[in-house]
């Protein structure tokens, strides 16, 4: 993530920030992509989604959530 390096403009100044961009960066890797060995997406491989997610699915749990 190039969110963690000072050397560019999307460098967090903010905590909050840091933690939204760490937690989508997560949520992108473990439920939207395959994974090349696994050949299903982490979370298909642990049984926690029985799909691949995509960006709606994350915001209909957020609105569950609130």
């Amino acid at each position: 993530m190039r969110r963690l390096t000072r050397l560019t403009n999307a460098f967090s100044k903010k905590l909050e920030n840091l933690r939204a961009a760490v937690a989508l960066h997560f949520y992108q890797s473990n439920f939207m992509r395959i994974h090349s060995s696994l050949r299903v997406t982490p979370a298909m491989e642990a049984r926690i989604a029985n799909r691949i997610w995509d960006w709606n699915d994350l915001f209909q749990e957020i609105a569950k959530a609130a």
